[in-house]
């Protein structure tokens, strides 16, 4: 810490020295025309005699990350977004001032650069400065080995320096985006309406989860940050709009682990007049357009594994995983008892108490979902796992459900809409008897949704896809804290 506090109090003699050179240490408004990355696109395999003949001017800004001075003259190298490109600072070539100004450079400052490029004698490709502007100086130093910052809590939780030290970084965050704005396109060129809708709700719904509480002053009331929009957009089903998606966060007062945030980024839409199968192939479509626009290939690399994007994808029933995963007798899928005792025999803890459902979904969860490695549509979910979706026709203690499995982990969930407004307060009362024996992350009843599906709601099918797990997949990151540009974490201590 003294090192720091002698680093920081010699960048501040410098700041002083260039105030009293008449030069502001933190200027304003430079003209950037050129972006290191492009000029080393178009020019970067040009040939010294080239370079000198064609004389190109150019005139950008960065950081300096890297800084050797000799005699009259300095090489630095400044950070252009995740570029990198060299200049050159001689003292004949500079006014007065701006060689004083070279003086005072330390890593981490920021500088505008007029000149054009060239070749160096050892053949890097360089540009030749002939106007330099000052533009910040950094009182902290880069961080002792910033080329290769390594420790992950200062990582997330200083993602500014995680952003300087590993360029590489900037092509998650790239890749978030161009994932983001394909999906967004696909969605319109099917017709859908992009909406926005409350994130503070009255009554948390649309999921099985804790949510975060809030009290609003002035109408004197708890609101709860959203666990997710679904709710809301069945709404405008009800209202007419027959397509319409949201990406936007949800949150949920949970665990964080390598999967979990409790503030995510999360994509849902409907359709009306759907069932779930029909988003089956929606999803797969979508899917692979994405893989092909990021990844250039609907087969992606994952964790050292293999994963094609291609349709058609794996499906496979609920009941049947669990069955055929784990070699079970079909007895386990109506007897507690046995459930019980295979759950002990598989070594998967379950609460002494659980009923059949819990049972088996734990069962699902710690054996069958982790071997879920090529895409899979698991459906079919029992009624009891599912008390937003529509029963089955053929069986109707099982739903019109799916959830996608890819890479061990669940990337989205979909089912045909339930719109009997009886048989949704049915399973809205049950989740109540559930929220009144302990079980916070059960629905709450929301009458105002119950009114809105009594004025009727069309068949409709709806699916959520997690947008940061999808960002996991396309750019081979293990942990979600990767792919989130500022992650929950504890306070610092």
């Amino acid at each position: 810490m003294d090192e720091l506090n002698d680093q920081r109090q010699q960048r501040i003699k410098k700041l002083d020295l260039l105030r009293d050179l008449q030069v502001p240490p933190y200027g304003t408004r430079f003209e950037v025309t050129d972006r290191a990355g492009d000029l080393m696109r178009l020019h970067g395999e040009k040939p010294k005699e080239e370079l000198e003949r064609e004389a190109i001017p150019c005139r950008i800004a960065g950081r300096i990350v890297a800084l050797r001075r000799f005699g009259k003259a300095a090489f630095a190298v400044l950070q252009d977004g995740a570029d990198r490109l060299q200049v050159y600072l001689k003292k004949d070539r500079l006014a007065e001032t701006s060689y004083r100004v070279c003086e005072q450079l330390d890593l981490g400052d920021w500088i505008g650069v007029s000149g054009h490029l060239f070749r160096t004698k050892t053949n890097e490709f360089t540009v030749d400065v002939s106007e330099l502007t000052f533009l910040s100086k950094a009182l902290r130093p880069l961080p002792e080995k910033w080329h290769g910052l390594t420790d992950v809590e200062t990582r997330y939780r200083q993602r500014y320096v995680d952003l300087i030290a590993n360029p590489s970084i900037h092509d998650i965050f790239i890749t978030r985006s161009r994932i983001i704005a394909g999906i967004r396109a696909f969605l319109i060129e099917k017709g859908f309406l992009e909406v926005e809708t409350p994130m503070m709700q009255p009554i948390p719904g649309g999921a099985t989860a804790k949510p975060f509480v809030t009290h609003h002053n002035a109408l004197g009331i708890d609101l709860y940050l959203r666990i997710a929009p679904e709710l809301y957009l069945k709404r405008l089903i009800v209202g007419g709009f027959p397509r319409v998606f949201e990406i936007n966060r949800n949150f949920r007062n949970e665990g964080i682990s390598t999967i979990h945030n409790p503030e995510f980024t999360m994509l849902e839409f409907y359709v009306a007049y759907a069932d779930y199968n029909d988003l089956i192939a929606l999803t797969e479509e979508l899917f692979g357009r994405l893989a092909q626009e990021v990844r250039g290939s609907t087969t992606i690399e994952y964790q050292d594994k293999q994963i094609t994007m291609a349709s058609p994808w794996r499906r496979w029933s609920y009941r049947q995983a669990i069955l055929e995963v784990n070699k079970l007798d079909a007895s386990v899928l109506q007897d507690r008892t046995a459930a019980l005792e295979a759950a002990k025999k598989l070594g998967v803890e379950v609460k002494p108490d659980a009923d059949l459902p819990t049972i088996l979904n734990e069962i699902f969860e710690e054996t069958v979902e982790p071997n879920l490695i090529q895409p899979t549509f698991i459906t079919d979910y029992p009624i009891e796992l599912s008390p937003l979706a529509r029963r089955k026709d053929a069986d109707p203690t099982l739903t019109d459900r799916f959830e996608l499995y890819i890479a061990g982990r669940e990337i989205a969930n979909a089912f045909s809409e339930l719109n009997d407004p009886l048989d949704q307060r049915q399973r809205f009362e049950s989740q109540v008897a559930q929220r009144e024996a302990g079980d916070e992350e059960a629905h709450h009843l929301d009458e105002d949704f119950l009114r809105a599906l009594e004025h009727g709601m069309p068949p409709t099918a709806g699916e959520g896809i997690g947008i940061d797990r999808l960002v996991m997949l396309f750019t081979n990151q293990a942990s979600i804290r990767d792919v989130i540009l500022f992650p929950q974490l504890r306070p610092e201590k």
